[in-house]
Formats: C-alpha cells, sequence, structure tokens
C-alpha cells in the first residue's frame, strides 16, 4: 500500500475509539502491528482495512477477553471464534454470580441487617415461577421498574406479576409459611435470572426483607441477594379486576399452537376463530395453519405481534392453553386449560397493522 493511504497513529485511533497507548500496547503483544513504521522517527501508520480488527480488539476488551484469548479469537474461523466467545462469557457470568455470593458474605459479616422474614417457599417451585413471569419483564429505559418482578405476600400467598405494558404475567404460589402482616417489593429481574441455580436448588428457602434487597436463605444459612426496585409498579390489581368478560373461550394444544406460531416468519400474526378450530396466519401470502380446538363463544380475530404472543402462549402451564377473548382491542388472557394459577395477559395490536407491517400487497 502507498504510504500516502497510511494514517497515522492518532487519526487511526479516533476512528476506532481506542487510545494510541492502547495500539502501542496491542503491537508489543502481536495483536495489532501497524501497517508501517517510521525509521526515522518510530511514528506507527496504520492502514484503513485495520480499522475492523481493531475495533473487534475493542470490544473484545470491553467483555474482559484476556490477551490470549483475544489472539485465539481472531486466529480461528467464524464458528470457532463464536465459540471462544460463549466460553469466555459463561466464565464470565460465573464469576459474576460468585462474586455476588461473596459479596453478601461481606455485607453479612459487616453486620448489615439480615431482613425479615417473609415467607417459607420451595425452591424449585419459586424458580419454575419465576422463569414463567420474567418473560413479561421490560427494558424500558424511561421505565426502570418494569425490568422487575412484583413479589407479594400473604398469610395465604406468594404471587409474581410481571409486565411490560404490552402483556402480563402473575401467578400465586402457595407458601409453606408466611408472615403478617402482607408485604411486597419489586426485585430486579435481571438478579432473580441470576440467582435461579441456587433457588432452584434448595428445597425450602426463607425470603427475607431488606432495605434494598431480597433475600433467599436455606435452611444451612446460605443466602443469595437480589436488589428490590424503586417506584410504582403498574397496577395490575386494577387492570385485572376491570378486564370485560370473555366472549368466547378457546382450548388447544399448547405444542400445536406453539408450532404454528413457529411456522410463520411476519413480526405480527393472525388468530382466527371459528365453530371448532383456531387459525393461525400472518398475510395472505402466507399460509395458514388450522388448528383444531374447543370453542365455546362467537368465532373472530385478532392480530398481535409474534414478541408478545409466543412467550405468553410457551409460558403456559400443562398440555392445553385456553385463550379468554374479550373484543379485538381487549387483552386475551391466557392460561393453563386446568391449571388456573398462571395467567398471562396479551395485548392485541390495531388490525391494520399485519398488512402494512408484513408487507402484503394492497
Amino acid at each position: 500500500m502507498p504510504e500516502s493511504d497510511l494514517i497515522t497513529i492518532g487519526t487511526f485511533a479516533r476512528s476506532c475509539g481506542i487510545t494510541a497507548s492502547a495500539l502501542r500496547f496491542y503491537d508489543d503483544s502481536g495483536l495489532l502491528a501497524p501497517a508501517g513504521v517510521d525509521e526515522t522517527t518510530g511514528y506507527r501508520y496504520y492502514a484503513p482495512a485495520q480499522v475492523d480488527r481493531a475495533v473487534t480488539i475493542r470490544r473484545l476488551r470491553d467483555i474482559d477477553m484476556p490477551l490470549d484469548g483475544i489472539a485465539r479469537v481472531l486466529a480461528a474461523d467464524p464458528h470457532d471464534a463464536a465459540r471462544l466467545i460463549d466460553q469466555h462469557m459463561t466464565r464470565l457470568v460465573e464469576r459474576t454470580q460468585q462474586a455476588r455470593r461473596t459479596a453478601e458474605v461481606v455485607k453479612t459479616t459487616l453486620g448489615e441487617p439480615s431482613g425479615w422474614w417473609v415467607a417459607t417457599v420451595r425452591g424449585p417451585v419459586l424458580a419454575a415461577a419465576v422463569e414463567q413471569i420474567l418473560a413479561a419483564t421490560g427494558t424500558d429505559p424511561d421505565l426502570p421498574v418494569l425490568a422487575g418482578v412484583r413479589l407479594e405476600v400473604t398469610p395465604e400467598s406468594l404471587t409474581l406479576t410481571a409486565t411490560d405494558r404490552y402483556r402480563l404475567s402473575t401467578r400465586t404460589l402457595v407458601p409453606e409459611q408466611a408472615g403478617s402482616p402482607d408485604w411486597a417489593a419489586t426485585v430486579d429481574g435481571a438478579d432473580l435470572s441470576a440467582a435461579l441455580p441456587e433457588i432452584r436448588g434448595a428445597h425450602l428457602l426463607d425470603i427475607e426483607a431488606g432495605e434494598r434487597n431480597v433475600r433467599f436463605r436455606t435452611p444451612e444459612g446460605a443466602a443469595r441477594g437480589c436488589r428490590t426496585l424503586t417506584g410504582p409498579f403498574p397496577d395490575h390489581h386494577s387492570l385485572l379486576a376491570a378486564l370485560p368478560e370473555a366472549r368466547t373461550h378457546v382450548v388447544v394444544s399448547k405444542q400445536e399452537l406453539m408450532g404454528a406460531l413457529e411456522q410463520q416468519r411476519a413480526r405480527y400474526l393472525r388468530l382466527t376463530v371459528a365453530a371448532d378450530s383456531l387459525a393461525v396466519s400472518s398475510t395472505t401470502e402466507q399460509p395458514v395453519t388450522a388448528l383444531s380446538a374447543l370453542v365455546n363463544g362467537p368465532p373472530g380475530d385478532l392480530v398481535f405481534g409474534f414478541t408478545i404472543l409466543y412467550p405468553a402462549v410457551a409460558t403456559a402451564i400443562g398440555p392445553d392453553v385456553r385463550l379468554d377473548i374479550g373484543g379485538p382491542i381487549d387483552p386475551m388472557v391466557v392460561r393453563s386449560a386446568d391449571h388456573g394459577d398462571l395467567t398471562t395477559l396479551a395485548m392485541p395490536a390495531d388490525p391494520a397493522i399485519i398488512d402494512a407491517e408484513n408487507g402484503s400487497p394492497s
């Protein structure tokens, strides 16, 4: 390459989002040698084609990959490179989880109040409920509380609820024991997800409420803390109470419905209810999948975003799901046909959107 096409280390560094000192370090480490070095001044010069490699190195460093790991990724083919990155992320998550556990031990050693007991539950049952509810959490940066799971304890029940405003999932468990008075908190969903292995592995867990966190403690004394989120959680009780009475009830095989949804490739899907069937379609050009169903009520159709409807069906309990349908713009209730302790609300989309979004010809 002609020297006139090379760029200085400072210009190259700015184009890659890397400091010049980091580029010198990568050169010394054998990860990114300059395209040329001035023999008199020692100045390093780089080629524009090296930007992609430099940015890749920077991003791998951003996820704390060591230099020898980066070298292996850069030398590998795309398949092996992806595998190496996945292995690194697994180790990174394990280290983070261990760090959280260590932090809890240190805080206890330093005398942080252990919190007060609110309930005792079976670990595997709680873990299963958390996994089902997490699918409805949100990622709105303006409403961080939607990234949490609402825990509500009464002397008779433990209820978990999550919503992203387009869907809502709630499940009620019967605790082994529960305290009084009633208690509620919104627990960070990411922390709950990370705590699932410990929760699932404990036969019994005490739920303890602290000022800024909730702890799940085993009979042996091991505890896992999860942060609580501030801010008001959406009034899901009023939403559930205000739901219009369902006009149509549909019972259909969960696996068959999931399979029909998976066959469609569009962002928005249409559910069409007939006398004894439920049809899944997207645009007029896509095949229609008709499923045998038990239908009680008038026919009709609704439109849903795939990312809203599919998780609502996938997290349902049991072999069959029941769809309770009010009207074309009312939330559809998705629940197990014979297990009523998990309920999910899925908000329909505007029926006119399906052709516009899916590209159906006018």
